[in-house]
């Protein structure tokens, strides 16, 4: 036995690859995010799932599927799948690191751009009533240059971001737990501060920080008290960074200036409160959507299920099972 099903279509890149190998695969063919139901259903006699972030794969999805050894996951984040459990059951968890870093880091240059600049709300304008023309004080924005990035989880995306955002003139200070070498503060321009002091300085505060119990709602509306009135939030990491009802909070008492989300806290839904104001950008979970970036995520995929099947090692396992 050697069938592999696929919970959503991926780039063609990814089934060429399959084909190629001759291998037995099924993909999800309905619309929408596949059910609980339908998932179950296509896994019971499979070896390898290959599932975006939306198939959530818990302890019960894995007890229908007796013959699964992988699933690898279609994404750098693996918060859809109960890991731990499927390293009990001896089933590899894999996902798709390093390759989204630079699309990521791009939606999140501009996202910062964008509300800086009020660009989605002046496209809303003139889509709709359009402007009486150009004045000294219409719609004024603020520049980056000389402002201060503030960077929370200096890793990939993180880093990636400070390169992008220092050609700006940006002025960037990160936390995260473990201080970078002073070699590489020195090449990416940036210094190292506390948490509280990244909040309390930070002109535009960036969120790039893994989703763990030490870090869901780690911007509730205490923190929000803490930032600047002027400065903006920008969350292209994971929904729940974020209590989105603090968020609203600060946002109708101005104690922030703005936000642009590209995740949610309880995903796919969006907290309606957030759609109506105009210093907020809503995008559609699309750190990672470039061509670029989705073409090499299928393969990573692809290719883990080819050499799982064939017996061969395979690369980016995250939940801690040795290989043979």
């Amino acid at each position: 036995m050697s069938r592999i099903f696929l919970s959503a279509k991926i780039p063609s890149i990814g089934t060429k690859l399959l084909d190629k190998a001759e291998l037995d695969y099924q993909v999800f063919d309905g619309t929408g995010v596949i059910s609980k139901e339908e998932l179950i259903e296509n896994i019971t006699d499979c070896q390898v799932l290959i599932c975006p972030l939306s198939t959530i794969v818990d302890q019960a999805v894995i007890d229908q599927a007796p013959n699964l050894r992988l699933i690898a996951n279609f994404g750098a984040g693996f918060n859809n799948i109960d890991a731990d459990y499927a390293k009990k059951k001896g089933i590899y968890v894999t996902n798709t690191p390093i390759v989204s870093t630079n699309a990521t880091a791009e939606l999140t240059a501009g996202l910062i751009i964008a509300l800086s600049r009020r660009i989605v709300e002046g496209d809303r304008l003139m889509h709709g009533a359009g402007f009486d023309g150009w004045a000294p004080l219409f719609f004024l924005g603020n520049e980056l240059k000389d402002k201060t990035l503030g960077i929370i989880g200096m890793g990939q995306i993180g880093q990636s971001l400070a390169e992008k955002m220092s050609a700006f003139g940006m002025k960037i200070m990160y936390s995260q737990r473990h201080q970078l070498d002073s070699e590489q503060e020195k090449v990416l321009k940036v210094e190292f501060h506390t948490q509280k002091e990244v909040i309390q300085q930070a002109d535009i505060l960036s969120l790039h920080a893994p989703l763990t119990d030490e870090t869901r709602h780690l911007l509730n509306y205490e923190v929000f008290q803490q930032m600047k009135n002027s400065a903006f939030v920008i969350n292209a990491a994971r929904g729940p960074l974020i209590d989105e009802e603090a968020l609203v909070q600060a946002l109708n008492d101005q104690q922030i200036a703005g936000a642009a989300l590209d995740v949610y806290e309880f995903e796919p839904e969006v907290t309606e409160t957030l759609k109506h104001f105009d210093n907020v950008i809503l995008t559609p979970h699309i750190g990672n959507a470039s061509v670029e970036a989705r073409n090499q995520m299928a393969e990573i995929v692809v290719k883990n299920a080819i050499a799982c099947v064939q017996g061969n090692a395979l690369n980016h396992i995250v939940n801690g099972l040795p290989q043979d």
